[in-house]
């Protein structure tokens, strides 16, 4: 039998861990399909995503641009005893949330369930907001259990009642910080769910994919002609408060020479390059846009400072625990950032890196200051966050317990229910 791992797109750039997942686990000999709602936007491909040869599925995006193929399903599932159930769930979130991306759930849940091969007896989803509801409601019609890993955006930014129902449709959820673990478990406990309904399960890396760390040069900001190269990784966005490390390098002493390099896409982009400028730092911060993983592994080994200033968004919206993180501290990085989310549960201020309190642009600029003239230092917290992460942070132990929960060791016979879920 096979799972269906629903995604909200496919590939992406900004999410390796879930293609390093999708790779494991069918290296592992677990059988899936990959269904994404979004079609692939970004210019590259991760070599990784490459190397992944599951089946891939479209659903519709958007339901007008398919009206045929919304329709067929639609008349083929409707005659489902199930589809009353599926329906009415739907309905009543639909009058607590009555949004036009409600309804493009429902159409893409109806796609999903009509289209599904009958050798899938269970559903994945990544992210508890859209995915899973699309995964709940095509769960309902076709009777098959389904389980959900959820990661940042999606636990802070849907409300207590939809993870609370979600939680209780599921068979299991994992999730891939004790922060997020928390909260989730305490909405599961009051709903009275089993105590292992959730699960922290760190997506760690595959360090297989990360070469040693290079013996960096001792720069330390006081030549014009060979700056400090400080790199940070991430899309865009509010959640991530490059605003504000802007202000906080603009600050910096004039007599500290340095750079910055930004890897990533998003809406922001633009502003934040109008910002540089307005600051007179926009010969010193150099662009690169999104990029697949090789390259931006290449920039790691070239750099000598990674800073990442997370924040919490005025939307809730904040990191889990980033993989850019992770990775920079694999490859001998030091590390600042701030203490938000999951953050502290990979660096320890002092030992493996620096962190400053978030929305802080004053402090964050200290810190950042305080390595760039201190070479010896940043040394000893990259060799110290190459250390966590190799002996915490490897994702091997991780990718056997989430095979096995998805069934790669048990009976993979098929199920009555995927049968009874038919006209």
């Amino acid at each position: 039998m096979t799972v269906a791992v629903i995604l909200k797109g496919y590939p992406r750039l900004s999410e390796t861990f879930i293609a390093q997942e999708l790779l494991a686990l069918e290296q592992a000999g677990l059988p899936f399909r990959i269904v994404p709602l979004r079609h692939p936007t970004d210019g590259h491909v991760h070599a990784i995503n490459k190397a992944i040869t599951a089946p891939v599925d479209y659903l519709p995006e958007y339901l007008y641009r398919h009206p045929l193929r919304v329709w067929r399903a639609w008349r083929k599932v409707r005659r489902w005893p199930t589809y009353r159930a599926a329906r009415a769930a739907w309905l009543r979130d639909m009058r607590r949330d009555p949004t036009p991306n409600r309804g493009r759930r429902f159409g893409q849940a109806l796609v999903l369930a009509a289209e599904l091969p009958e050798d899938v007896d269970r559903l994945y989803v990544h992210f508890l907001h859209t995915p899973a509801s699309v995964g709940f409601y095509a769960s309902l019609l076709r009777r098959l259990p389904w389980s959900v890993s959820a990661h940042a955006k999606d636990i802070w930014t849907i409300p207590d009642w939809e993870k609370a129902e979600k939680l209780a449709a599921c068979e299991w959820l994992v999730t891939c910080t004790a922060s997020g673990a928390e909260h989730l478990a305490g909405i599961a406990q009051r709903g009275g769910l089993p105590d292992d309904r959730v699960e922290l399960m760190y997506h760690g890396l595959d360090l297989s994919r990360f070469p040693a760390p290079p013996v960096r040069p001792s720069r330390d900001g006081s030549d014009p002609a060979d700056p400090v190269r400080i790199m940070t990784v991430g899309r865009a966005v509010e959640k991530k408060g490059f605003e504000q490390l802007l202000d906080a390098l603009a600050a910096l002493p004039s007599t500290l020479h340095w750079r910055l390099l930004h890897i990533g896409a998003g809406p922001k982009l633009k502003k934040l390059q109008q910002q540089a400028a307005t600051l007179g730092i926009a010969d010193r911060v150099e662009w690169l846009g999104a990029q697949p993983q090789d390259e931006v592994i290449r920039r790691y080994l070239a750099a000598d400072l990674f800073v990442l200033n997370c924040r919490i968004a005025e939307n809730g919206d904040r990191d889990g625990l980033p993989n850019v993180l992770m990775e920079a501290q694999a490859l001998g990085l030091p590390v600042v950032s701030t203490r938000v989310s999951a953050v502290p549960e990979l660096v320890e201020h002092g030992h493996n890196g620096l962190l400053a309190p978030p929305d802080d642009p004053a402090a964050l600029g200290g810190l950042v200051a305080e390595l760039i003239r201190d070479p010896d230092r940043r040394a000893a917290l990259g060799q110290a966050g190459t250390a966590v992460v190799r002996s915490h942070f490897s994702f091997e132990g991780g990718i056997e317990r989430l095979a096995r929960k998805l069934g790669l060791e048990r009976d993979r016979s098929p199920t009555p229910a995927v049968a009874a879920a038919g006209p």
